[in-house]
Parts: structure tokens; C-alpha cells; sequence
């Protein structure tokens, strides 16, 4: 079993759902990338994804576009993302995954992207621009190594597709919450409870939820169907307009911000 396999057989075994932040490596800096993902875990949070910055994103929204430019424009390279995770993951408990652009795998080298991003510490890849009828080499290079390759079904996905990029899956599979890119809202739509429930009959995998989550409300909805929540946009606006305070106000902040958020999933 893989790291991620292992967290969601004891939360399952405990009834309990993974609260799972978004951060962009790099922004500001990867010293403060470091800093957020340990202050995260030790907030409660359960799994940490880090985004890889990319140039041309497909579903990001403004927030997280942003993020990533400005890490970008640090020149910021995967090779000190790797190392920064490297430093940081034997000091967490919780599984880090990175959320990377096919492009980016694809020009590395599916195996050694995969070689390298384990070799680090990472117990798995998001990628969601990886098209299913492009996703079985990938797929089996992730299996080979027990590395979990986390991909994406949306409110238009249809139901026959979803299953096959759910079969496709490791680890679990990212639920996206609207139509259209990151961001958080004020409502989420009302029936995306019932299409995770029907996704939920046809896969073992356990089915996290992104896209929109910003408050203790979107929290308290969706975690009876949910194996999971993904907080990103929210969390990425946290972390630039505190960017320029001391490390140790946007630690607290961060900290406060997930704490309200664990408790209302915890909120039985």
C-alpha cells in the first residue's frame, strides 16, 4: 500500500475525512513553501499537494495562475522543488503529493519524473491536464512503483468516462466540486453530493473533493460523501496577502485558517 492508500484505510477505519491544502511551491519563496507545509501538518491537515508551477495551467484560476507566476518569475526550477521537498518530508506525517502539468512529466521523462518525485518524498502525482486516452503508460509506470497517479472527473465528465479514469486511478480520485477553474465561492451546486454518491457505488478509490471549498459551510456539506477536501484558491489568497508580514504572522494565520477548517470537519 502506498502512503496515500495507508491514510485513507485509517481515517475510513475511523470514520474521519482528510482535510488537504493546496500550496504553490515557490511562492513566495520555497523556504516559506518549506515552512506552510509543516506548519500545515501540524495544524492537523492530513495530505498537503504542492503545486508545480507552469506556465500555461488549464483549470487554475486567477488566485492560483497568479501564484504561479510569481514563482515563475523567480526562475524557480523542479529540481528545487524536489530538493525542498526532500528536506521536508521526513519532518511531516502527512503524504505529500505534487500537482503537475502532463507537459512537465512528459519533457522530464514519465520514469523519471516518477524516480525523482518518489526519491524525494512525494507519495504521488495530480495531473490534471493527463487525458484518459493518454494516461495508461503513466498509469503503469505509477504502479510499478507504488506511486499513486491522482486523477481529475468534473460535473461534465460523463458517467461512462468517469469510470474509466476512476479504474485508471491510484490513491484517489479528485472530484472537481463546478464547471470551470479554481477559485472560491460562495455556493457550491446542489447536485454535486448526489454525483459524488453515484461515483462513489463504482469505485473502491476514496473520492476527495476540490474546486470552491473556502468555508467551515462547504466543509460541513460535503464531508458525509466526501473522502476528502481540497482547500487551494482561499489558502493561496492567504498566503500572498500575508507574504509580506513576518513568517511567523503568516504561519499563525495559515494555522488559524486551518483549524477552523478541521474543526468543522471534525463537527459531528
Amino acid at each position: 500500500m502506498s502512503k496515500i492508500d495507508q491514510l485513507f484505510a485509517k481515517l475510513r477505519t475511523e470514520n474521519r475525512r482528510a482535510l488537504m491544502p493546496f500550496v504553490t511551491a515557490g511562492d513566495p519563496d520555497l523556504a516559506t513553501t518549506a515552512a506552510l507545509l509543516k506548519e500545515l501538518v501540524s495544524a492537523g491537515c492530513h495530505l498537503c499537494e504542492v503545486g508545480i508551477p507552469y506556465s500555461d495551467p488549464i483549470a487554475d484560476g486567477p488566485v492560483i495562475q497568479a501564484s504561479y507566476t510569481r514563482a515563475l518569475n523567480k526562475k524557480i526550477k523542479l529540481a528545487e522543488i524536489l530538493d525542498c521537498v526532500r528536506d521536508v518530508a521526513p519532518q511531516v506525517a502527512a503524504p505529500l503529493v505534487s500537482m503537475v502539468s502532463y507537459a512537465i512529466v512528459y519533457r522530464h521523462g514519465l520514469e523519471q519524473y516518477v524516480d525523482d518525485a518518489q526519491a524525494a518524498g512525494l507519495a504521488g502525482a495530480i495531473v490534471p491536464d493527463l487525458p484518459l486516452e493518454e494516461a495508461a503508460q503513466l498509469a503503469a509506470v505509477c504502479r510499478q512503483r507504488d506511486f499513486s497517479l491522482i486523477q481529475l472527473v468534473t460535473p461534465t465528465t460523463p458517467r461512462d468516462r468517469a469510470v474509466q479514469i476512476a479504474q485508471n486511478s491510484s490513491g484517489f480520485l479528485y472530484y472537481v466540486s463546478v464547471t470551470g477553474i479554481t477559485g472560491e465561492r460562495r455556493d457550491l451546486p446542489p447536485e454535486l453530493r448526489d454525483n459524488v454518491t453515484w461515483l462513489r457505488q463504482r469505485t473502491p478509490l476514496p473520492i476527495c473533493i476540490g474546486f470552491g471549498i473556502s468555508t467551515p459551510e462547504h466543509v460541513k456539506l460535503l464531508a458525509p460523501v466526501a473522502d476528502g477536501l481540497i482547500v487551494g484558491s482561499a489558502l493561496v489568497r492567504r498566503i500572498e496577502q500575508g507574504a509580506t508580514r513576518p513568517l511567523k504572522e503568516l504561519l499563525a494565520d495559515v494555522r488559524a485558517y486551518a483549524g477552523m477548517l478541521l474543526t468543522a470537519l471534525n463537527d459531528k
